[in-house]
């Protein structure tokens, strides 16, 4: 069903989710050869994949020691995130191990055999991970040191904290998104695939951040809701209900929705920054790394925006535009084209009603002026009727097959929607 409605109303998408299957994922996410790595970094690699859908394939796709340093940095991070999650540490223990996990990784034989967590391997097999990283040349080190102390000081201050003002919201995610940004772009400097300015710029590299994790709490209400967790700030979702989880009633719908709507102005705000930021990459695989989740995220704050589904079940992409944003989103020019689309398409949404309509116009206005003067599609990919026509029969006819292969890159189709 999911195909015939991609076929009838979005044929670019068709012909992408054949293309990507056919073999032109490998052009975005080329595969590692895990041959070629000592046993210490095929045990990471193992255990990134097993720990993430979406990030794994991209980081091996990265170019040379920043793939390797990439992988330990999210390893290392994965694990404090675990820490952070195990709602089975009392907090006398955790806060202590959240303010010191960053000793540990010069600490051979420190683990952690008590979680309960699903990817608590990265905690029991720690020594593996914590060796690669000393294996990694000291610039390297250094960094993803700095950023973990950092991070673990910032989890433990919100552990027994909610969210209020969006001074506060900015905080949370800086602790959590942003400091991934200016860790990873430091990494794209020491390597020097990328120029220093890269890694000097933290503001631009904590919007990057941001702009990720406010479309995730976004998108995210009811999910988060249903497990106990309240990340929206009160300072906006006030205005409109007594409670975050009255949102979800249905006579609170159209208050609901207002709510939705200015915590995406919100975070279009940071869609300025994404451009400068990526303007500025040379590397075509740190591009491609840095640009598919960015792409991907303002194509959900599209689907999101004005949407009473958010309060009602779960709101995705389509497999086939994911697809079409993956293989598209491989130039600055490209992903210029991306935004004005989707800004364009939350543009033709905004109530007239709404409370936060002119502010939502005022920062479109902005992303459109940073958009190319050839148009929102300028630099998009555009296929005749007959090539269309072509591959949508194609793929009627094979779609069954072609759906047992590149298993990889669909889980990263996938978590791209959820």
């Amino acid at each position: 069903m999911e195909l015939l409605r991609t076929w009838l109303g979005h044929p670019e998408d068709i012909y992408n989710l054949l293309r990507f299957k056919m073999g032109g994922y490998r052009a975005v996410m080329p595969r590692i050869d895990p041959d070629s790595l000592g046993l210490g970094l095929r045990t990471c690699y193992r255990y990134l994949n097993q720990t993430s859908r979406s990030f794994a394939a991209v980081i091996q796709a990265l170019d040379g020691e920043l793939r390797h340093a990439v992988c330990i940095f999210y390893l290392v991070l994965r694990a404090l995130d675990t820490i952070e999650d195990d709602m089975t540490i009392s907090l006398d223990v955790k806060v202590p191990m959240l303010h010191e996990f960053h000793s540990y990784l010069y600490q051979p034989d420190w683990k952690y055999m008590e979680s309960k967590e699903k990817d608590r391997q990265v905690l029991e097999d720690f020594p593996t991970i914590s060796m690669e990283f000393r294996n990694l040349s000291k610039v390297y080190q250094d960094v993803i040191s700095d950023i973990c102390h950092k991070m673990g000081v910032g989890m433990a201050e919100f552990l027994e904290k909610k969210v209020d003002s969006q001074r506060e919201w900015d905080k949370y995610c800086h602790y959590v998104a942003g400091l991934v940004g200016i860790g990873l772009s430091r990494l794209f400097s020491a390597s020097e695939l990328e120029d220093p300015i890269v890694g000097q710029d933290t503001e631009l590299a904590n919007s990057m951040g941001l702009f990720l994790q406010k479309t995730n709490i976004i998108r995210d209400y009811l999910e988060d809701q249903l497990e106990g967790r309240e990340f929206w700030p009160r300072e906006v979702w006030s205005r409109y209900a007594k409670k975050l989880s009255d949102l979800a009633k249905p006579e609170n719908i159209d208050m609901a929705v207002q709510c939705l709507n200015e915590l995406i102005t919100n975070a279009l705000h940071h869609v300025p920054d994404v451009l400068t930021y990526l303007s500025r990459l040379k590397n075509q695989s740190v591009f491609n790394f840095c640009a598919i989740p960015q792409v991907m995220a303002i194509a959900t704050l599209a689907a999101c925006y004005n949407n009473k589904q958010v309060f009602r079940g779960v709101v995705k992409i389509r497999k086939g535009q994911a697809v079409t944003l993956m293989m598209d989103a491989t130039n600055i020019q490209a992903v210029k084209a991306i935004m004005y689309q989707y800004v364009e398409e939350i543009y033709q949404k905004i109530p007239s009603t709404d409370p936060s309509s002119n502010k939502t116009q005022q920062i479109i206005a902005s992303i459109r002026a940073m958009s190319l003067p050839g148009g929102p599609m300028a630099s998009r990919h555009h296929y005749s009727p007959i090539y269309l026509s072509c591959a949508m029969l194609l793929a009627a006819l094979s779609w069954q097959y072609l759906s047992t292969i590149s298993k990889a890159a669909e889980e990263y189709v996938q978590a791209g929607e959820n």
